[in-house]
């Protein structure tokens, strides 16, 4: 069996023990087949958010039907940090490419927001999945995020838990430059919440910088298009609160 550190990695449902079998889905069979070239023999990584990382052999694979076996455990369960990403939906293409960095930058929830000047109020959960899960097959990570159903502001407003501390990206200047404002966090349950393209209405952001532990903050004197501030606070929270310390 190939053991090489490039052999394909893909996230299952199923549990992983030794010898167990793991039934592949059709597009993970042809994924394997079509793209990578690979066969019956072939190793490949498998996880599923719950029992690490596996070694694994490919047992079957033709067409769209495949299957595998986990062999041995190479790196157990550990603990991420508990960070969730409110955003206002924009067109498709950048949805995408906000869910992917997101993964990358290991949050452990995507929740959609409607605000008053959110332009794209339709989200396709299904995409967003997908892409979170390419992201975290490709990054290394141990999970995927949860997705959660889209909801206006007030609703997330009126069940927001106390104990979540927020980060405010707040474009209107009116916040503490970011790495400041983060330099006296402490790590724990956390979020960031990024604008729509015409940014929070003033009562929308008021509503959040009034919550218990919200930071509100200030991502330099440029306007950012949603996706490079999603990468952007995201970066600043893990340098200096999450796991890049």
């Amino acid at each position: 069996m190939a053991a090489e550190r490039s052999a394909p990695r893909l996230y299952v449902d199923a549990d992983l023990t030794a010898g167990g079998e793991i039934v592949l889905s059709p597009a993970q069979a042809h994924y394997l087949g079509a793209v990578m070239r690979r066969c019956a023999g072939d190793g490949l990584r498998l996880f599923n958010g719950r029992h690490g990382e596996w070694q694994a052999e490919i047992t079957a694979l033709k067409r769209k039907i495949g299957a595998a076996r986990p062999v041995s455990q190479t790196r157990p369960q550990g603990p991420e940090p508990d960070l969730w990403l409110l955003f206002a939906p924009v067109k498709r293409a950048p949805v995408d490419l906000m869910a992917r960095m997101a993964t990358e930058l290991g949050v452990s929830a995507l929740w959609p927001v409607i605000t008053c000047n959110t332009v794209a109020r339709r989200v396709n959960l299904d995409r967003l999945r997908a892409n979170a899960m390419e992201a975290a097959e490709q990054c290394g990570r141990l999970s995927l995020p949860d997705v959660f159903e889209p909801a206006p502001l007030d609703k997330v407003l009126d069940q927001w838990p106390a104990e979540r501390r927020l980060l405010l990206c707040d474009e209107s200047g009116r916040g503490a430059p970011l790495a400041g404002a983060l330099n006296s966090a402490e790590p724990g349950p956390w979020a960031v919440i990024i604008g729509p393209e015409g940014g929070f209405a003033l009562a929308e952001a008021e509503a959040l910088a009034a919550l218990p532990g919200a930071l509100r903050a200030s991502l330099g004197p440029r306007i950012l298009r949603a996706e490079t501030a999603v990468s952007a606070a995201l970066a600043c929270w893990q340098a200096q609160v999450g796991d890049w310390r």
